[in-house]
């Protein structure tokens, strides 16, 4: 039975263990949803400098690396950092970016070559045909629209897909000569303000320069993706490209972008919480809900049930009736009635003989006193004829220590 009346139905440490759980689940969810672009590893199939699917760029990237050139992924927008020379700034927009996204990145960059690579590829990853995480099983050829290049950059334009096979053609990049391997069904571009670096076949432009501006355009990702990389022939021809390209521009590194595919770390009030200076705000507030939370479980257990206004007992009685008479101001009336309350309670207990007056009972009384202590027949005649409350308690009090010496008790 008493196994059964001290089960409360739950453990209060197990039920601390699930809200702190439950609180760290909660703070760290949020994290991962704010500062999940930034620390992602990107290997997700598509077509940027993360991926090491087929229309990715992490082939070339590995290889820059290697062959000890510079190289960074830029995960947010960054204005010109360089006075003379800055790294070529490779773009690789997908099939949905915007206009107004390209153009933020070329302004912030106005010093640094910037070379945009087209998209061409719509790929997919089919169930259980996969060979590899990040891998894709599909893909299709899908022209991306010319309006995703903005007008002021790169005035009117065409992207075109000329009905061709895989064939090498010429190329000539200030002084270098090499050869590219154009793949089947070529993408190209045409504009009135483009100036052709690479042809292809119909007449269009694989590699194209905006003017006279460090502003380039590769037609067909296929040139520099992984999936060149799957051809010796091809990754030379490709990288031979690169090099070329930044050399033209006089550019001392390479600079992939990968904020146009979801990876940057956009500005939010949700990333600002965990990022400095905010982040101390953050861990401010977190440690106010812990303070609650611990204040909340220190008051843990049965609420204390609110007490009576006027307390059930004797002392209550008597304490409410003093109060009511210290506000009346009439201490001093009470003194007969006192008097002969001490009066009775002594004679009562110490038997005194029947039939006596007060005088003769104070005088019975007085008789049961050590020598030298105040009368109590004195202090009976002295009371009524208080003059103040001094007085008056001096004497009461004189009355009540007699009586207290008689009958040994409080």
């Amino acid at each position: 039975m008493s196994s059964a009346a001290d089960d409360h139905g739950f453990n209060p440490r197990l039920i601390a263990a699930v809200v702190t759980i439950g609180v760290i689940a909660f703070i760290a969810l949020w994290a991962l949803i704010a500062l999940g672009p930034q620390i992602s590893s990107g290997n997700d199939g598509g077509g940027h400098a993360l991926s090491k699917a087929a229309p990715g760029y992490a082939g070339i990237v590995d290889l820059a690396e290697r062959a000890g050139a510079g190289v960074e992924l830029r995960r947010r927008v960054e204005a010109a950092r360089y006075d003379d020379h800055g790294p070529l700034l490779v773009l690789t927009p997908t099939h949905r970016t915007r206009a107004p996204e390209i153009a933020e990145l070329i302004d912030a960059d106005g010093r640094t070559p910037v070379l945009v690579v087209l998209p061409k590829w719509q790929t997919m990853a089919v169930p259980g045909q996969t060979p590899k995480p990040g891998w894709v099983s599909a893909g299709i050829a899908v022209k991306p629209p010319a309006k995703m290049l903005p007008p002021a950059h790169f005035g009117t334009l065409e992207i075109k897909t000329a009905p061709s096979k895989a064939q090498p053609v010429p190329a000539n990049i200030t002084g270098h000569v090499f050869t590219v391997l154009l793949p089947d069904n070529v993408q190209t571009v045409t504009g009135e303000n483009l100036e052709t670096l690479i042809a292809g076949p119909g007449g269009g432009a694989v590699l194209a320069q905006v003017g006279d501006r460090d502003l380039y355009i590769l037609a067909d990702p296929d040139l520099i993706n992984n999936f060149a990389f799957a051809s010796s022939d091809k990754a030379r021809a490709g990288v031979t490209l690169v090099d070329a390209l930044a050399e033209y521009a006089d550019a001392d590194g390479l600079a992939f972008d990968v904020t146009l595919n979801g990876f940057g770390g956009q500005r939010s009030l949700l990333r600002f919480a965990f990022v400095p200076p905010f982040i101390g705000i953050t861990l401010c507030l977190i440690a106010a809900g812990l303070f609650a939370l611990w204040q909340a479980w220190m008051r843990f257990g049965p609420a204390t049930r609110p007490g009576r206004a006027i307390p059930v007992s004797k002392a209550a009685l008597i304490a409410n009736s003093a109060d009511l008479i210290k506000q009346a101001r009439r201490e001093l009336d009470g003194a007969d009635a006192y008097v002969k309350s001490q009066r009775t309670a002594i004679a009562r207990r110490l038997h005194a003989p029947a039939g006596l007056d007060d005088e003769a009972t104070d005088r019975w009384i007085d008789k049961h006193l050590r020598a030298g202590s105040d009368l109590f027949s004195s202090l009976a005649r002295r009371l009524p004829l208080a003059r103040n409350t001094h007085e008056f308690l001096g004497d009461a009090q004189a009355l009540h220590d007699i009586r207290k010496d008689l009958l040994r008790d409080s």
